[in-house]
């Protein structure tokens, strides 16, 4: 059956900040040109995730008035502590002058999600259709290989594929030009990366899984504004692991955990090694007393410029995280995103004024305005600070982005390369050390379906499921006796299970109703076996204020 089609201008995929900032850009603009987003989430925001402290300078930029205009930049950083976590129970402090990625002088910290909801409105405002609960599922293209728009998923359709009494077909919607903007390991943009070849002559992109909780804490031990970021205790051996501490208003805090998804021992569980870090007595000391009200957890794109594919393509782009302009050494990704939609606007704008039928044309434009801008200087600062530490690990590798960015101001004359993908990285589990996880409280520290509960995560039911295998033998076969099956480890959301029969046989358990749709398993799967795939729209987590 023919699916209905709409005609846009400019199909922007996700209502994070890069895809609503080309939004707001290109209508800032023009009134003229047509411009839709489709977001999977239940509304904007419902599947941001982010620390977050945000440097206002691309949002001065799409919005110089944003004070006036009431943005939710509403706790500016007072306070800047950096601190080496040596055991459980102490920790050096370190300067800011050997931390300087870490001065937030002028940044503030945010909700990104509330940040996304305002974007909207702004967006709407100027004349933008928003369609939230709409899932992108599939790239359209021309006769051509140009990119011709989108088709959102079907909805109605049970597990075994059959059409349910609410099924309901998906729209193609169909641009000059479509915009991919979803966000760390986007579905699409995978896709796209490999069909137009982006990333051939770069390194393999690298990548993380952030943590975060949002806390109610004892007013006595609140202070608006005070950032706190520590590394070292509990991160396995060679894993140089970072944590943060954000003190927002309303006697709030953010609290998070970030392990780089390029670690070496499958017994690893990085959720694990999260709540074992609250029990630090410098973070346990906010804890106590105090109400956890939200749980989450995304993969964050941190290759850097050596990782970062070609962003552009015959009828489109791919921006933000669906590229991978996060600054990991800074841990900002939000004005890096905002900045790279304002870009994508203007190189729209230009190209759809210019040739109004412009259908297949590569906005080559693109990466030269990209280049020019104060984005791209930025990024290349910080270029070598990754591969340091994955080099040289947290301590060496720390003391020597000290070197490149506290004495050199990123000038090193070479550029470092990391080559080595993050599912590859996993040594053999009988080669590696156990590690035993102490039990959670149920106060401090907490198992994952308790936290799961915590980000409304939902999902229809009777519905195919997400999470898909390549071959589903693989995970008995080979992952189990070679790393003893990481993924029901690496999995924030327990979404995956080793469950033996009563006959004692094992089966391999996909609980996709809990996905919080992070995306570790497609990036660490040793085996590359887990192809996540989008759900129905309005599936997923529902976050409020993340």
């Amino acid at each position: 059956m023919e699916r209905e089609s709409m005609e846009f201008d400019v199909v922007i995929v996700g209502a994070g900040p890069a895809g609503l900032s080309t939004a707001c850009r290109i209508r800032q603009l023009s009134e003229d040109i047509t411009v839709c987003v489709v977001e999977k989430g239940a509304e904007v925001g419902a599947h941001i995730l982010s620390g977050a402290v945000m440097d206002p300078k691309a949002m001065a930029e799409l919005f110089p008035d944003w004070k006036e205009r009431g943005a939710p930049l509403n706790v500016p950083v007072s306070k800047d502590q950096v601190m080496l976590m040596q055991n459980q129970s102490s920790a050096i402090s370190v300067p800011l002058m050997f931390a300087p990625g870490f001065h937030n002088d002028g940044n503030y910290v945010v909700s990104l999600a509330n940040i996304c909801r305002w974007l909207a409105e702004q967006a709407e405002s100027m004349g933008v259709e928003i369609y939230p609960g709409f899932a992108a599922a599939e790239v359209l293209y021309h006769e051509d290989g140009s990119v011709k728009g989108i088709a959102t998923g079907d909805m109605g359709v049970s597990a075994d594929g059959s059409h349910k009494d609410a099924y309901m077909q998906g729209m193609e919607l169909h641009a000059k030009y479509t915009v991919f903007a979803e966000g760390c390991r986007g579905h699409l943009g995978k896709q796209l990366i490999e069909k137009f070849k982006l990333d051939e002559g770069c390194d393999p992109q690298h990548y993380g899984i952030g943590f975060k909780e949002i806390w109610e804490i004892d007013p006595a031990k609140h202070s608006e504004g005070l950032v706190i970021h520590t590394t070292g205790w509990p991160a396995s051996k060679g894993t140089a692991s970072g944590s943060y501490l954000y003190h927002s208003d309303n006697n709030q805090i953010a609290i998070g955990y970030v392990v780089p998804l390029s670690y070496d021992n499958p017994h690893v569980s990085p959720f694990d090694e999260f709540q074992q870090w609250k029990h630090h007595e410098k973070i346990k000391h906010y804890l106590e007393g105090g109400t956890r009200i939200a749980y989450g957890a995304r993969a964050l794109i941190k290759g850097g410029p050596q990782s970062r594919p070609k962003m552009s393509f015959p009828g489109g782009l791919l921006i933000g995280d669906d590229a991978g302009t996060l600054n990991f050494a800074r841990i900002k990704g939000s004005h890096t995103a905002m900045k790279s939609g304002i870009i994508a606007g203007d190189t729209l704008h230009a190209a759809l004024t210019a040739d109004a039928t412009a259908t297949t044309r590569d906005l080559v434009d693109y990466a030269q305005r990209f280049k020019a801008s104060w984005l791209h200087e930025e990024l290349q600062k910080w270029r070598n600070f990754g591969p340091l530490l994955h080099k040289f690990g947290g301590m060496i590798g720390a003391a020597l982005a000290f070197i490149d960015q506290g004495i050199l101001q990123g000038k090193l004359p070479i550029t470092l390369r990391d080559t080595k993908p993050d599912h590859e990285c996993l040594k053999p589990a009988a080669q590696m050390p156990k590690i035993s996880y102490p039990k959670p409280d149920g106060v401090i520290s907490f198992d994952k379906l308790s936290s799961v509960f915590l980000s409304n995560t939902n999902h229809e039911e009777d519905q195919p499921c997400h999470l898909t295998l390549k071959d589903a033998d693989i995970p008995l076969q080979h992952n189990l006796p070679m790393y003893d099956e990481p993924a029901q480890r690496y999995c924030p959301a327990g979404v995956y299970e080793i469950v033996e029969e009563s006959n004692g046989d094992k089966r391999f358990q996909i609980n996709g109703q809990n996905c919080v749709h992070c995306k570790t398993c497609d990036i660490k799967d040793p085996s590359q076996n887990i192809v996540w795939v989008t759900p129905e729209g309005l599936g997923g987590p529902n976050y409020p204020n993340m």
